[in-house]
């Protein structure tokens, strides 16, 4: 009679175990109506000098003409500023956007929005990066977000192709090369 008794509890206890620790995209605070978004950044280095980067924010293209005021929405990154890119590997990535909502949309172009601030180290001597004219730190995505999902975006910058050297203008450029990966959850 104890035994059975016991057993019951036991069952009973791990039933409310499992119902508190399960969760459900409403409990992580995603609203039903709204995708969610995730972006992270990662390099793919070789070279041994480090590349640092100013990045500002990461944006989403939800306009087929990119020229409208409104094609470009911002997700608010929060890791703003010059970060060394170079040690940016899969195990150690910059986490830039955190589950942002955004309503069930067509994606365009994912893009970093780069500031002034790039260089190079090389030898201890930082040289600064002009940003290629006509460049952008963009990816065509053609992707649409669903409601009620959440979206994992990776961003990998193959800094070696990135930078080159302009012996016309003696100056180091950047044209960022990027590769994007989305995973749905």
């Amino acid at each position: 009679m104890k035994y059975s008794q016991s057993i019951k509890l036991i069952v009973l206890s791990l039933i409310i175990l499992v119902n508190f620790t399960s969760c459900t995209k409403d409990d992580m605070g995603i609203d039903g109506q709204k995708a969610a978004i995730t972006v992270s950044l990662i390099s793919n280095s070789n070279a041994q000098n480090n590349v640092f980067l100013e990045i500002e924010d990461v944006q989403v293209r939800v306009k087929e003409d990119g020229s409208l005021p409104n094609a470009w929405i911002s997700l608010n990154a929060i890791n703003a500023g010059t970060h060394n890119v170079s040690d940016l590997k899969t195990e150690s990535e910059l986490l830039l956007v955190d589950h942002f909502e955004i309503k069930s949309t067509f994606i365009h172009e994912i893009r970093l929005v780069l500031g002034n601030n790039n260089f190079i180290n090389s030898n201890e001597t930082l040289i600064s990066l002009d940003i290629a004219e006509n460049a952008t730190a963009s990816n065509l995505i053609e992707r649409e977000f669903e409601k009620n999902h959440i979206y994992q975006v990776v961003i990998d910058i193959d800094v070696d192709n990135s930078i080159q050297f302009n012996e016309d203008e003696n100056m180091m450029i950047l044209n960022p090369k990027l590769y994007t990966e989305i995973r749905k959850i």
